[in-house]
């Protein structure tokens, strides 16, 4: 890694953030936009979609032809141009996801052109029958209603770990999508989907388990996030968990995110430095419902020490300066999507954001009309003083 630190030495400057907690980053500024469009599927695949109802939903039937590329749910910066991309677990929940592959894709965005190409990718899988409880498929290829996959994070060795929310587990795959282990629990969480639950009651809602994941900038640390409160914890309060690559377990070790309302969600979680974190924090509205969608730089520290994580606002993604009227739009850019669940640093003042479109339920851009994927890029109003290796 010594070439990284060599490009980015600017950055190890000290940090203006190690003070007192510090003021809102101001508006931060559109820089680049591109779009795939949402009637977009994996050529020569199977076909999908059989459980959701004819439709049409926002214009479109169902079942389709294809797997759909869709619902981004996770991101990973190739350094090439490319990203890794995960798609979510289909369709919105266990019982309606059967029929979808759960797949990493690669994509390439063109701010220039303003579309997204899509390159290719691999299916999830499970040859070697690390999952001890039943598969939906024989050939033991991973859908959604097995898993339902929200963040993933590539670790130095090259292989993804992935957050889950049915279990909510985290999972380990080889560079090619083989799942490399058993699914790993969280002790003393577990969301109604788990199949360890043998009639017991859940202390987490469905699909509310590892919404968000972060890798620490030295490697050796997970830091999955819950997108929803744990029973018994305070409404609005989400666990953050450190789990040990090394040691292959938790830490024991956590703190709290708290939410500015328990209505809202999650999106994601990155790693800025050893102790700072940027987070999606959205409400559940889209386009003109859509109120609150924002980017947080969160600090496990607590200066205050009123027992959450530190707060400060470093993006408004309902209130984007886009004074080049980049991909059409006028000098206000929003980003008015129900789920917006992908975050990458790009450099120090630089964020990479995507929406999860819901194929085909969302509309959060147009009224009536599937929401494509989106992929902006955003110029902060300060710096965030980043460690080097954050961004590798």
């Amino acid at each position: 890694m010594l070439s990284a630190v060599a490009l980015t030495a600017a950055l190890a400057a000290p940090s203006a953030l190690a003070g007192e907690q510090h003021h809102d980053f101001g508006q931060a500024t559109l820089t680049g936009w591109a779009s795939l469009p949402a009637e977009t599927f994996v050529p020569g695949s199977e076909p999908s979609g059989a459980a959701i109802g004819a439709g049409p939903f926002n214009g479109i039937s169902a079942p389709f032809a294809d797997q759909p590329v869709q619902g981004f749910s996770g991101i990973v910066n190739r350094h090439d141009g490319t990203y890794d991309v995960l798609s979510d677990n289909g369709y919105g929940g266990k019982a309606n996801s059967a029929d979808f592959l759960l797949r990493v894709h690669r994509v390439k965005p063109d701010p220039q052109t303003g579309k997204i190409e899509v390159l290719g990718g691999f299916n999830l899988t499970d040859p070697d029958h690390k999952v001890p409880f039943a598969l939906t498929r024989s050939d033991r290829t991973l859908t959604g209603a097995d898993f339902d996959v929200e963040s993933i994070v590539k670790a130095y060795d090259g292989t993804y770990w992935v957050g889950d929310e049915f279990g909510p587990f985290l999972l380990h795959f080889s560079r090619t999508g083989k799942l490399l282990e058993a699914p790993i629990s969280l002790e003393g969480v577990k969301a109604p989907e788990n199949p360890y639950l043998n009639g017991g009651t859940p202390n987490l809602g469905g699909s509310r388990g590892f919404e968000g994941m972060a890798r620490s900038v030295d490697g050796r640390y997970l830091y999955p996030l819950l997108e929803g409160t744990v029973a018994g914890d305070t409404p609005g309060d989400l666990r953050f968990n450190q789990f040990d690559l090394k040691a292959g377990k938790y830490t024991g070790k956590r703190w709290t995110y708290r939410l500015e309302s328990s209505a809202h969600a999650i999106g994601d979680a990155i790693a800025v430095d050893k102790h700072h974190f940027l987070v999606i924090e959205r409400d559940g509205g889209q386009g003109a419902t859509a109120k609150f969608k924002r980017i947080y730089l969160a600090d496990t520290r607590d200066r205050n020490d009123d027992g959450v994580m530190d707060k400060t606002l470093v993006a408004d993604l309902m209130n984007i300066a886009n004074p080049k009227k980049l991909g059409g739009f006028g000098e206000t850019f929003t980003f008015p999507f129900q789920t917006i669940e992908d975050v990458v640093l790009l450099d120090d003042r630089t964020l990479a954001v995507l929406n999860d479109n819901n194929f085909p339920f969302s509309s959060g851009r147009t009224a009536g009309k599937a929401d494509n994927n989106e992929f902006i890029t955003i110029r902060l109003g300060e710096r965030l003083h980043a460690d080097p290796r954050a961004l590798f």
